[in-house]
């Protein structure tokens, strides 16, 4: 199984630049599916907007909507990226740990949108899947804001709700990153559907140029 995410990730990165616009393909992104009672399943428009985003502005073939991937699901390893969003509880067992932490080190890449509430309940999470590692906030600098869009002071804000700064952080396995967390931007709410939030424009689009960032970043990172 892990041989075939090195394979796919290869594949992906092959495919990132010239690939024809909206040929949707066979790549597949995934959601993940937790325990806990949290709402896993927030955001129902935000990755088909971002998919179909990439694919215009990236020239990607990306299938149009994700798949849902439970943590423990041998096949989380077949996915180059998985998004894990929600507002309350998250919980890992041990061995849905241990399927996250394998995949993430095979290579796979982790991406956690913070939906407001999220917080408290991954970060202890997390710490089940890397014990020895810690969460660190990333420069601005970092290639992950250097992808196709340049955002020179890190993560856009698309919704207020504690007047704190938007910050980008992330975990990292012998060099590489791994698992990258968005928190206190909303990301995903900037990838909904306009008429979900009435968002202006502008915010709509900050917010898919950053999530083309990620994906890009997901696949063609060594």
């Amino acid at each position: 199984m892990k041989g075939k995410l090195i394979a796919l990730l290869l594949l992906c990165s092959a495919s990132l630049l010239a690939q024809p616009q909206n040929n949707t393909g066979a790549l597949r992104i995934a959601k993940l599916k937790y325990n806990g009672g949290g709402d896993w399943y927030a955001n129902k428009t935000a990755l088909p907007n971002l998919i179909e985003f990439c694919n215009r502005n990236l020239g990607m073939q990306l299938a149009p909507q994700e798949d849902v991937i439970e943590v423990g699901n041998p096949e989380l390893f077949l996915y180059p990226y998985v998004y894990l969003t929600g507002h309350g509880n998250v919980v890992f067992s041990e061995a849905e740990a241990e399927n996250l932490r394998n995949y993430l080190i095979a290579g796979g890449f982790l991406h956690i949108d913070d939906n407001y509430g999220l917080d408290p309940f991954i970060r202890l999470e997390m710490k089940k899947v890397f014990p020895n590692l810690d969460f660190v906030e990333l420069p601005f600098d970092h290639p992950i804001y250097q992808q196709r869009f340049t955002f020179s002071e890190g993560l856009p804000k698309v919704h207020e709700h504690d007047s704190k700064p938007p910050q980008g952080f992330g975990i990292m396995y012998q060099g590489r990153l791994v698992c990258f967390y968005s928190y206190e931007s909303d990301l995903g709410n900037g990838w909904e559907d306009r008429r979900v939030y009435n968002d202006p424009e502008e915010i709509r689009q900050q917010a898919l140029r950053m999530g083309a960032n990620i994906i890009a970043f997901a696949f063609t990172q060594n």
